[in-house]
């Protein structure tokens, strides 16, 4: 079983990853007046750095997913 440090760690890395993804939006996309962010009238984006950034935030998801099915022992599929 994995320690809590180590979940620890990998949490704070998904939190992390999270943050870094949600700064990226911030910085490149117009915000509606609700606060939503408004994908119809910003520029393009970078469709490689995007992805880059949404595969480092999935893949911490995946892991994070795989302590939690380990730690508490879910059947999956």
């Amino acid at each position: 079983m994995t320690s809590i440090d180590d979940t620890k760690k990998e949490m704070r890395a998904y939190e992390m990853a999270r943050n870094e993804f949600y700064d990226f939006l911030d910085a490149n996309v117009a915000k509606k007046s609700n606060g939503q962010f408004d994908f119809e009238t910003s520029n393009d984006l970078n469709a490689k750095e995007v992805y880059e950034l949404f595969f480092k935030l999935d893949y911490q998801a995946r892991k994070v997913r795989g302590l939690l099915i380990e730690a508490r022992d879910i059947k999956v599929g």
